[in-house]
């Protein structure tokens, strides 16, 4: 796994790429452990401290769970701290890379989600329902992890979260009226409502993705005209880069300490929703990642292609289940045993994408083309 702390390489050979693995933190060379460790003590706490979920969702403004939103803000900060805003238009120019996330997000990835869940859960619409919600809610936050860790390109993840969260805020509510009501219908299946306003998911993009951008822009901006890009980039963004990775494991054990009594108690019922979740993020994942390729696209956006595809707004998704179902639904369940199959599972995808560079080869430039 590549160093939170450095810029995208080009696909080494397999002597060069033990030797890079060498070069790592500690705190990157053993992401996966920490991951499952942090899931590990979230779950124990929740279930063996009294009390501990109720006082951690009390801490709250309006709906928004201030222990969360602190993890998603330190996770993000730096990644978008890392972006070369200057190049953005290289990005915005993409069409291939543009039209394809469009299509992957709000066309293909509901769709797939809709019929897995259909399929493996015909006798469950809670939890069916909760599953349909997670396939609306687009990633725009935990994704950036998942990109700079495989080397996809930071300026290509920006535009992409950018794109999906002014699409979350106006089809998240038709989508959902499609996908429980209208289809369903359609096809003689049970229906469910979904009442969401478009200001509830304004404001959740806003705090999750509004703040640390434009923090992270600043950051760049002031540090560049102060100090130069070299400062900034060999000096300023390797002493904030494990703060990414510190705040992804906060926000793990925040979350499963807040359902872990949940989770623990009811484990067949995590089973079953984990079947339509593991299938949707390899297939997500594995069908964007060759369609990166198939149209042409270097390794880096292909791969960012793949985790804005494949990625989930969890915290979204348990938001409107909780606050349409209530807080003991199963659609609620359906939504927090989402992060606890995406998390791993796109941790192992990370590595699949590195390995997959081989596939793509490298220029004189030293950038990566298929």
């Amino acid at each position: 796994m590549p160093s939170s702390t450095h810029a995208p390489a080009p696909a080494p050979a397999p002597a060069a790429e033990a030797g890079m693995i060498g070069k790592l933190s500690t705190l990157d060379r053993f992401l996966p452990v920490w991951i499952g460790v942090a899931m590990a003590a979230g779950l124990l706490l929740g279930r063996l401290v009294p009390g501990l979920g109720a006082a951690l969702d009390a801490v709250r403004v309006g709906d928004v769970s201030l222990p969360i939103a602190l993890g998603l803000l330190l996770m993000m900060y730096p990644v978008l701290a890392k972006v070369r805003y200057d190049r953005l238009d290289t990005v915005t120019g993409d069409r291939r890379l543009l039209i394809s996330s469009l299509v992957l997000n709000w066309v293909l990835g509901p769709a797939l989600m809709f019929a897995l869940a259909w399929l493996l859960l015909p006798d469950l619409p809670e939890y069916r329902t909760g599953l349909i919600i997670v396939g609306l809610a687009r990633c725009i936050a935990m994704v950036l992890i998942w990109n700079d860790l495989a080397c996809g390109s930071r300026e290509a993840a920006a535009v992409l979260v950018a794109v999906n969260s002014i699409f979350q805020v106006i089809a998240f509510g038709a989508l959902g009226w499609f996908y429980l009501q209208v289809l369903p219908g359609w096809l003689g299946l049970s229906q469910a409502a979904l009442e969401v306003s478009a200001w509830d998911i304004a404001r959740y993009v806003l705090i999750f993705l509004g703040i640390p951008l434009l923090v992270g822009y600043a950051s760049r901006k002031l540090g560049e005209r102060s100090r130069g890009r070299d400062w900034y980039e060999s000096r300023f963004l390797p002493r904030i880069g494990p703060m990414a990775l510190y705040g992804l494991l906060f926000t793990i054990v925040i979350l499963f300490a807040l359902q872990g009594e949940v989770i623990t108690s009811r484990p067949g019922d995590v089973a079953r929703i984990a079947l339509p979740l593991l299938a949707y993020f390899f297939l997500m994942w594995g069908g964007s990642f060759l369609a990166g390729r198939a149209i042409g696209l270097p390794y880096d956006r292909t791969t960012t292609l793949a985790f804005t595809a494949a990625g989930n707004n969890f915290e979204l998704a348990i938001a409107v289940a909780v606050g349409v179902f209530g807080v003991t639904s199963g659609q609620a369940l359906a939504g927090v045993v989402g992060p606890l199959i995406e998390v791993p599972v796109l941790v192992a995808l990370v590595y699949v994408s590195l390995w997959a560079r081989r596939l793509f080869t490298t220029t004189a430039k030293g950038s990566v083309h298929a």
